[in-house]
């Protein structure tokens, strides 16, 4: 193949092409948790994250919900992804040998959220959240009816395999995905006179992106190490329907998603997939929660 111009940008739209079918044909699945928070600079902060906005009955004047200032701040980080094609491919005509590489780069940039978003379940019981205790802990500060500070937990502890107990229907999800700037964009390198080609007979194609992940509402999720069964789930969902905000107002949460690794599946399945317990009675967990297997969690 004679390397010019018009052959290279031939080469690059076949890569692009590849590429671009790897970015729609990818599944991924950190939407079910995460909440996509578009930033337009180096660091967002969010301080409101200590309020769920609660209707009262209009007495008087108005009551200004001020949002309490926690100081909770995410900081986008980059992140690159890059491909060599030789030159000696390009002169044997061997370009076609490429087209899976691309295609599996489109793949793994619609799936690198669910890298960054999925570690932050397991991370969450040794990680601050926006009010300073972990993630998932039993002291989180709430003030009662009265307008003291009290405890709340949203996890049980234990020591086994963690397993989550999720409300997604929030506009706010467990997790925040912050995202700058997205990995959508294949940048070439593949001028004649570029040092990685005369230099070093390499022809280069990559992308790179902003983005980073936190910590949303810790009222949205269960977390829990102890053994998944009937009894420590049930507790789990008591505990996230009885939540309550400042003050004493419900927060209506709806836990209906059971996430677990892969070891847990057939477990989790049996919990909440059969309509009669192993002993033939009725199983009054059956069809509580969705089951989702996350492989990140393995």
């Amino acid at each position: 193949m004679d390397i010019n111009s018009q052959t290279l940008q031939s080469a690059y739209i076949g890569f692009n092409a590849s590429f671009q079918r790897g970015l729609t044909e990818a599944t991924s699945m950190y939407g079910s948790v995460a909440t996509t928070v578009t930033s337009t600079t180096r660091e967002n902060e969010y301080g409101w994250l200590g309020k769920f906005p609660r209707f009262r009955e209009w007495v008087g004047d108005r009551v200004i919900a001020s949002l309490q200032k926690h100081g909770y701040s995410i900081r986008n980080k980059s992140y690159e992804n890059t491909i060599e094609v030789d030159r000696d491919d390009f002169d044997d005509d061997n370009l076609g040998i490429y087209a899976p590489v691309f295609t599996q780069l489109g793949m793994s940039a619609t799936t690198f959220p669910d890298e960054l978003v999925w570690p932050m379940l397991p991370a969450g019981f040794s990680t601050p959240c926006y009010d300073g205790q972990y993630y998932f802990d039993t002291d989180h500060p709430v003030l009662d009816a009265n307008g003291d500070v009290t405890s709340v937990a949203n996890t049980d502890g234990g020591s086994g395999t963690p397993w989550y107990l999720i409300d997604a229907s929030q506009a706010l999800k467990p997790i925040i995905y912050q995202e700058r700037k997205a990995f959508g964009n294949l940048v070439r390198k593949d001028r004649e006179d570029d040092d990685n080609v005369f230099m070093k007979k390499q022809f280069l194609y990559g992308l790179d992106g902003r983005a980073n992940v936190g910590y949303g509402f810790w009222q949205m999720a269960w977390g829990s190490k102890q053994t998944l069964d009937a009894a420590h789930y049930e507790a789990a969902r008591v505990a996230l329907h009885s939540l309550k905000g400042d003050y004493g107002k419900p927060l209506n949460i709806k836990p209906r998603l059971l996430i677990v690794p892969p070891s847990l599946e057939g477990t989790a399945r049996k919990l909440v997939g059969n309509q009669l317990t192993t002993g033939g009675e009725t199983n009054q967990w059956y069809g509580t929660a969705d089951v989702m297997v996350v492989p990140w969690l393995a």
